[in-house]
């Protein structure tokens, strides 16, 4: 993992229990993992720069309000209505006053120290209209009272309203905040992976259980069948399969044995391993992950921007209608008439469903992309990457698998079945560790092939290999040393290599650099984007044209990092939007360059500084899923900010009345229940992004 991580001070509390309770009040650009001091799984992100909005638990708030909120609204009539459940007794409403008293400073506290820090940050929005709204109602019922009292006049209050209005408040941000928490804290589920303690081998082999946070560099750790590995490390001893599914996305187990490095947090199958450990605390990738997960989610994009903006006009036309609806209402009626208008005005224009728009998609887009191995560093990717005009592809071990295959065996001679030349080609290969012999053996392994054993083999220099079996002498040797044209088709971009049997070629083997499955699939989905690939590759001319061909793209050969760059900056010169695929190495100027920046690589091998996005498997399918991400997550982010908005300029004229010459009002109860219903609709809206089943060819 590199570790000159440039942002590695950025959030590196205790990652151990992830409490950020340090920080009561942070600057509105940190705001990515507010935790509410009193439900720890609830994680708020950003409330659209009203982040402050952890005061208390909603829950909690919710049932112990509630039992004071219904004995208010039995005891005090509801505006103008005598409901059949309702009574008074002398005295009854300074009852009710004591009581709306209690209950406005116990309920309604998180809502005016929301406001408070509000206007302390010069952005007043949702909890400053709330508070608004709970004030004026509560002000003026405690005056219709104390009137009573005074003149004996009978002047209608709003008890009834004042509390229906707390609680349907309380509960809507009670069931905002479980939203919240399920719209996916992705950092929280990567520190459940990691085990609390370690068991560490001491030098007489005897074993010590230690906490995770005491593991040192080289420490020797045994890990048990069926738990997690808590550092990362290479093994020393003891074959397994792991599954690295929550950091890598990749579902299957894979496979490893001594000298493979293993990712803390990954799950032990069956077998028990000895880890050295090279990676602990802060340094590890998973931490580093998290840290990239937190910084993602605590950027503001520009979705989130406009709907600050929104949000913060919402406040003044909000005030400035309630003021209208007043006065107005005053001229055409009374005072509790224009007095109920204007609360309404206030409750239903909270930017509430605005403010929560784009931070729930953001926390449900980050989590998503986490869980298939899709790291987004820079949340504006996500909206650039679905304009991109160009996306520019590293070959070998993007697109291709890097790795020498046995593309096809042809037969040149009758008297020999395709299963006889394989068995000679890997008995013949039998003795050389090189790429290209392995592939041959592998090959015929997996055929369940017997190689034919041979007597002798010795090297060609610069042509091949010769040997004897069963009396009969044999080469493999190179197209070029052969020297005489055989009538083949061969895979393009392949090496052919041929089988001589006394001076007759019986056979040949193409070997090539195989396709990803998921690469033609991935270019189709470009194209479908409109979005033109580029392979650019250091390969030599013969073996990218093979590939580009294949997949019917565009293609540079012999491209070093610098040419890449010079590629990307000419693009970029023409007003193109590039999208720069590479490994996170070598490719860092070029992925640096790029709009945006995708990384692929392998688990912890990834380089996390150069790119925007990083891709923790080398799957093509895994840029397919990156472009479908970006689509559906901005389509989501425009849903909830045309909604948002769209809701308060429609509820607004209603709750001021503007239709109650035709009999339709609002009272400040219906108000508030809608605005809590515009909220849920946005936060199930947000949960409702989904990536389509990735098929692993």
């Amino acid at each position: 993992m590199n570790n000159n991580n440039k942002h590695s001070s950025h959030s590196h509390h205790n990652h151990g229990d992830m409490d950020h309770s340090k920080h009561e009040h942070v600057s509105t650009k940190e705001h990515g993992d507010h935790k509410d001091q009193h439900h720890d799984h609830h994680a708020h992100h950003g409330h659209g720069g009203h982040e402050h909005h952890h005061h208390g638990n909603f829950k909690e708030l919710f049932l112990k309000s509630l039992p004071l909120g219904i004995i208010i609204m039995l005891l005090s009539p509801m505006a103008g209505f005598d409901l059949p459940f309702q009574f008074t007794f002398p005295y009854s409403d300074i009852v009710v006053a004591i009581l709306s008293t209690i209950l406005i400073i116990y309920g309604g506290r998180p809502f005016y120290q929301g406001a408070v820090d509000e206007f302390k940050q010069k952005e007043p929005g949702m909890m400053a209209l709330v508070s608004l709204g709970l004030s004026v109602s509560y002000v003026y019922s405690i005056y219709t009272v104390i009137n009573r009292y005074v003149t004996g006049g009978n002047v209608m209050d709003f008890f009834f309203e004042f509390a229906s209005l707390l609680l349907i408040m309380l509960l809507g941000h009670w069931i905002e905040m479980k939203a919240i928490g399920e719209a996916g804290d992705a950092q929280t589920e990567l520190a459940k992976l990691v085990p609390k303690d370690a068991h560490v081998v001491l030098e007489d082999d005897s074993i010590e259980t230690r906490p995770v946070a005491d593991l040192k560099v080289g420490d020797l750790i045994r890990v048990q069948a069926g738990e997690n590995v808590p550092a990362d490390g290479t093994i020393e001893r003891g074959e397994s399969r792991l599954n690295e599914a929550l950091l890598t996305g990749e579902s299957k187990a894979v496979k490893k044995g001594p000298g493979d490095e293993v990712i803390g947090g990954s799950t032990n199958g069956e077998g028990v391993l000895y880890i050295k450990v090279n990676e602990t605390g802060d340094k590890s990738f998973i931490s580093q992950v998290q840290d990239l997960i937190s910084q993602a989610q605590s950027q503001p994009s520009r979705a989130e921007n406009i709907a600050q903006k929104v949000a913060g006009w919402l406040f003044y036309i909000a005030v400035t209608a309630a003021l209208i609806a007043f006065v107005v209402w005053i001229l055409i009626a009374d005072i509790p008439t224009a007095v109920k208008f204007a609360i309404t005005t206030l409750v239903i224009a909270c930017p509430h469903a605005l403010g929560l728009a784009i931070p729930l998609v953001t926390a449900r887009s980050t989590s998503l992309g986490a869980s298939r191995g899709l790291l987004v560093k820079d949340r504006e990717a996500l909206e650039i990457a679905q304009d991109a005009d160009v996306m520019i592809l590293d070959k070998t071990g993007t697109l291709t698998t890097g790795e020498f295959k046995v593309l096809d065996v042809k037969l040149l001679n009758d008297k020999y079945t395709k299963e006889e030349i394989t068995a000679l080609l890997a008995g013949i290969e039998g003795g050389s560790s090189h790429p290209i012999a392995q592939s041959i053996i592998s090959f015929a392994e997996k055929q369940d092939i017997r190689p034919v054993s041979f007597d002798s083999i010795d090297v060609i220099s610069g042509a091949g290999v010769e040997g004897k079996a069963k009396g009969h002498s044999y080469q493999l040797i190179s197209q070029k040393s052969y020297g005489r044209n055989l009538d083949i088709d061969v895979p393009k971009g392949a090496t052919l290599s041929i089988l001589v049997e006394n001076d007759d070629a019986i056979g040949a083997v193409a070997l090539g650099d195989e396709l990803k499955p998921t690469s033609k699939e991935l270019i189709k989905a470009l194209k479908e984007n409109n979005i033109q690939p580029i392979m650019a590759t250091g390969d030599n001319e013969k073996a990218a044209q093979g590939a580009a061909e294949d997949l019917g793209i565009e293609y540079r050969s012999n491209q070093s990092p610098q040419d890449k760059y010079e590629l990307v900056k000419t693009l970029k010169d023409r007003g193109k939007k590039v999208i720069m695929v590479g490994d996170g190495v070598n490719d860092s100027p070029s992925l640096a360059l790029a709009d945006v920046g995708i990384a692929v690589g392998a688990g912890t091998q990834v380089a996390l500084d150069s790119a925007d996005v990083i891709l923790t498997q080398s799957d093509p399918g895994d840029i397919e899923s990156f472009i479908e991400l970006a689509h559906k997550t901005t389509r989501k982010m425009k849903q909830n900010l045309f909604w948002g908005a769209g809701y308060n300029f429609l509820a607004i004229p209603l709750a001021a009345g503007i239709l109650a010459p035709i009999g339709i009002t609002f009272s400040p109860a219906v108000g508030a229940i809608l605005m809590s219903v515009s909220t849920v609709l946005v936060a199930i809206n947000a949960i409702l992004l989904r990536l389509d089943p990735k098929n692993n060819g």
